[in-house]
């Protein structure tokens, strides 16, 4: 089995965790920091907006069950790409929309999807495409937030909760344990 990265950036990484937490060929996803210029960030930098990192997430995925354009429109589908520094309230550049490719094909594939994108949206496309930076896991409260801690947090029950819901309606035949 053959596996790639995607790194992504769309907002409160708790958010796009939780979807492709859920996508058939996903195999892992990480939250964690990429992008700035101080090393081994922690969540409170970066939510002070001086360090230059975004909150994002790492995928490891299986491209023989889902492809990276597919994770990309995924991605265009999950957060407003048209909002600049900013997902809702959670307003800043560590809340920006961005790709971070990991290859020459991977950042044609991202190009490829911000015009796809801007098709479905009526104002620019905002998201950057980024050079590869090094990347730093979110502290261990971080990871598999939303699983954890989804029917305790406020936060989640009205942000995160009603997006997942709305993507695993429309995407049902695609979420882990559905045999095509």
């Amino acid at each position: 089995m053959t596996t790639e990265i995607a790194t992504l950036a769309a907002g409160c990484f708790w958010c796009i965790e939780a979807v492709f937490d859920d996508l058939a060929g996903i195999d892992s996803v990480e939250s964690g920091y990429i992008g700035g210029h101080i090393v081994n960030p922690s969540y409170k930098q970066v939510c002070g907006g001086d360090t230059g990192h975004a909150e994002a997430i790492r995928l490891t995925f299986e491209p023989d069950v889902i492809s990276y354009n597919e994770i990309l429109d995924i991605f265009f589908e999950i957060h407003d790409p048209a909002q600049l520094n900013r997902q809702g309230n959670d307003i800043g550049t560590q809340y920006r929309s961005a790709i971070f490719p990991h290859s020459p094909e991977q950042e044609v594939e991202a190009r490829a999807a911000i015009a796809r994108a801007q098709t479905e949206h009526d104002r620019p496309i905002v998201t950057a495409i980024e050079r590869h930076a090094d990347w730093y896991p979110a502290e261990d409260y971080h990871q598999e937030y939303f699983a954890r801690e989804g029917n305790a947090s406020p936060y989640c029950q009205v942000i995160v909760a009603p997006k997942l819901a709305k993507f695993r309606k429309k995407h049902a035949d695609r979420l882990k344990g559905v045999v095509a």
